[in-house]
């Protein structure tokens, strides 16, 4: 105990490292980030990024080339915070830390910018897709009557794109994860959870088929329109039920079967819908209870979701008796 205390007080004895620790509290940030609004170079910020992963008050996650950084666990990290403000009064507020925080602000509205940019280049291709199927205000009202039968705790979005599940269910979560295999797509996630004022969600890259949780982590995970470019979905739901403690639920949501090979041609889709069938075999084999699946007619496609459900541990005892 008293050898941690050493760490951590040595690791804050330095006026760049309280700062980064300042900043590290209002958001997520890259190590090119950090340099940005330090006004430091990035091989001089890696090393106090190091100090203080090191003595547990930050932790470093790679994403694609590039390294971010996040506080430490709450555990570890909270007395300090606690500390630091009964340490300050207004007194305190000096220059720096306004500028630091004027620089983080270009930060966001450049994150905001980039999102941007993506948005048009990209929106003819999502109008095209959404043309084929019900409104997504008809899908997400369906997604949110589907999950109200419960809280939903500690929310898993696998394979989040834009962030929008998040959107959506990060002010009642306890906790949030989304997680994508795009760089870019996270880059995209983080500048529209800003805007929408969920900058604490945690935003991590991995692919759906080894996902980097550990089991038992989710009250709530959602698949949403993502298993279809699954080369092994079975594998992906599998992976995604390991996640749900007792009691957990996995929404999938996706398209029925259909015909329409140019999806795979042009959208890179691999595979053409799902089966109930196939759905609830792969429910069943995880260890999941299944919900008669609801289907949302009106377009082209037919979108479907699916509801799967880890026994509670009392159910489970009762089964075994």
């Amino acid at each position: 105990m008293m050898n941690d205390a050493l760490e951590i007080f040595r690791a804050l004895a330095d006026p760049t490292r309280l700062r980064m620790l300042a900043l590290l509290r209002a958001m997520e940030l890259s190590i090119g980030e950090l340099a940005q609004v330090l006004g430091q170079s990035q091989p001089r910020v890696s090393r106090h990024v190091k100090i203080l992963a090191d003595a547990g008050i930050a932790r470093r996650r790679k994403e694609g080339s590039w390294v971010f950084l996040s506080l430490g666990a709450a555990a570890r990290v909270a007395p300090l915070l606690a500390a630091i403000d009964s340490w300050s009064g207004p007194e305190e507020g000096d220059d720096q830390a306004v500028a630091d925080m004027a620089r983080l602000a270009a930060v966001r509205d450049e994150r905001a910018r980039a999102a941007a940019e993506y948005f048009n280049a990209h929106a003819a291709e999502w109008d095209e897709m959404r043309s084929l199927h019900v409104a997504e205000s008809q899908v997400e009202a369906a997604i949110r009557a589907t999950l109200s039968a419960a809280p939903i705790g500690r929310l898993v979005d696998i394979g989040t794109g834009i962030g929008r599940m998040i959107e959506l269910f990060g002010e009642t979560a306890r906790s949030v994860i989304g997680i994508d295999r795009s760089p870019e797509m996270l880059r995209l996630a983080r500048a529209k959870l800003a805007r929408a004022g969920l900058e604490r969600a945690e935003l991590r890259q991995g692919d759906f088929h080894a996902l980097p949780l550990p089991g038992g982590c989710a009250d709530t995970v959602i698949i949403h329109q993502v298993l279809h470019y699954a080369q092994q979905p079975e594998t992906a739901v599998a992976e995604a039920a390991r996640l749900l403690a007792s009691g957990g639920r996995l929404l999938v949501v996706d398209f029925g079967p259909h015909e329409k090979e140019e999806l795979r041609t042009r959208h890179a889709h691999a595979r053409l819908g799902f089966t109930d069938e196939q759905i609830a075999g792969w429910f069943v084999g995880a260890g999941l209870e299944t919900t008669p699946p609801q289907p949302l007619e009106g377009g082209e496609l037919t979108v479907k979701l699916w509801l799967g459900q880890r026994p509670a541990l009392a159910d489970m005892k009762d089964i075994a008796a």
